[in-house]
């Protein structure tokens, strides 16, 4: 599908990384918090936009219908009976289906009567293609719906993983907020060159995908006679492929059960060899979305490392169930995010001296999970070795200094919380640091 392609996605870079900040951006700090209720209507808005751009809003509440249509179908139950039986559950799925149809395809008919096809994925599929034609209504119709669910409903499962390792591995998130300490504060302005650099975040979304791929069971049909591994497969039969068990061959992967993000950097690596890693699948039947839900995940990832350090609630026990129905997923995950320090690995700091007595220092760190980037000044009195101030955002903090420091407080800022004190020190010391 060509508005799919990776270098389709690579154009979009811009449209994708927003959603992945306000994921960030609206993690609630200092408690334990559900992972997948908060991740999958993040990636459910990327996708639709994705796919449909102004006629998402429309398009958003009934793709999430449909998908909670669809995880109700196949929740396992102690009766298994014909597709062909009209129950509750299935009944329930198709008035969900009809709804988003009805709604898109009133969408595909102003589309193509106004002549404005739009140049996201519906748009591209209602061009003509050199090897398809024009593909008609009903084409368009059977396809999109699944596409639509498929763009959150597996990312979100993945996305589940990877937020669990940068809790458990915190060297492996701290060079992923390293690497997202180069990520434009505008997350609009992002760009492929933007995602190109973030090669170790790529190789641990990789990784964790080796290790726990959402789509850990796939199935094909053999349309005829073969012969695999000495073994004869009849036509129609169905051959089962299992990646996670894939993943894990010792022959293929160094330290299979090993959690190494650095095997996807090495290119002498088995790992690289294609057929390898079947994450997305392989072949003419491979996931079309794989570009899409990496360019997600991995932007995803690095945004909540830039902000945050994550954490595990306490116990022996884990904190989830690993579920294996229609995918491999991490229910009721929770994790606790905690701000990360503004220390010297996260801050690009401009100093300008102004004299004996005194520096200002203009400094620019990671956005706050407010939403806003914060930008500020600190000026750091020398001689005393105190912070005066420190402008941040729409809020600004004053501390007293010392005898030797002539600045005045400004009468619109009011004292910080006492609290903010050992703050204001290590401010000061850090500040005083790159003098």
């Amino acid at each position: 599908m060509r508005g799919l392609r990776p270098q389709a996605v690579a154009a979009r870079i811009g449209e994708i990384a927003p959603g992945t900040a306000r994921f960030a951006d609206q993690w609630p700090v200092g408690r334990d918090v559900e992972i997948l209720p908060l991740v999958r209507p993040v990636l459910a808005e990327i996708g639709v936009r994705y796919l449909f751009s102004e006629d998402a809003p429309a398009l958003l509440p009934l793709a999430w219908h449909l998908f909670v249509a669809r995880e109700v179908l196949v929740r396992p139950s102690r009766w298994v009976l014909p597709r062909w039986v009209p129950t509750p559950a299935r009944r329930f799925r198709t008035r969900r289906q009809v709804a988003f149809t009805n709604a898109l395809r009133s969408i595909v008919r102003r589309r193509r009567s106004s002549g404005r096809l739009g140049d996201d994925v519906l748009g591209q599929m209602l061009r003509p293609s050199s090897r398809y034609g024009l593909l008609s209504e009903e084409v368009i119709l059977d396809t999109l719906p699944g596409i639509t669910v498929a763009t959150f409903e597996t990312p979100s499962r993945a996305a589940g993983w990877s937020l669990l390792h940068l809790a458990r591995y915190v060297q492996a998130a701290d060079r992923v907020a390293a690497e997202a300490a180069l990520l434009p504060d505008d997350p609009a302005a992002t760009t492929s060159t933007h995602l190109d650099n973030l090669q170790y975040t790529q190789a641990l979304v990789r990784e964790v995908l080796r290790l726990h791929p959402p789509s850990w069971l796939l199935s094909r049909r053999a349309p005829r006679q073969t012969e695999l591994a000495d073994y004869t497969i009849d036509a129609g039969s169905t051959v089962l492929v299992c990646p996670y068990t894939a993943h894990r061959d010792a022959r293929e992967h160094t330290e299979p059960d090993r959690f190494r993000p650095e095997r996807w950097l090495d290119d002498s690596s088995s790992s690289a060899n294609p057929g390898v890693f079947l994450g997305f699948g392989t072949g003419p039947h491979g996931c079309e979305g794989a570009a899409l839900a990496m360019a997600m995940l991995t932007l995803m990832t690095a945004q909540t490392a830039r902000r945050y350090h994550l954490s595990e609630p306490p116990g022996t026990e884990p904190g989830y169930r690993v579920t294996t129905f229609e995918g491999l997923a991490t229910a009721g995950l929770h994790l606790r995010a905690t701000l990360r320090g503004c220390g010297k690995s996260y801050l690009r700091w401009q100093a300008a001296s102004t004299g004996e007595q005194r520096t200002s220092i203009k400094c620019e760190y990671p956005p706050t999970h407010t939403g806003s980037p914060a930008h500020g000044s600190l000026t750091v009195c020398r001689r005393s070795n105190s912070l005066c101030s420190i402008p941040i955002m729409t809020r600004s903090w004053c501390w007293p200094a010392k005898k030797t420091c002539s600045r005045k407080r400004p009468s619109s800022v009011k004292p910080s919380p006492r609290k903010s004190a050992s703050d204001a020190s290590l401010w000061a010391k850090t500040a005083a640091r790159h003098l």
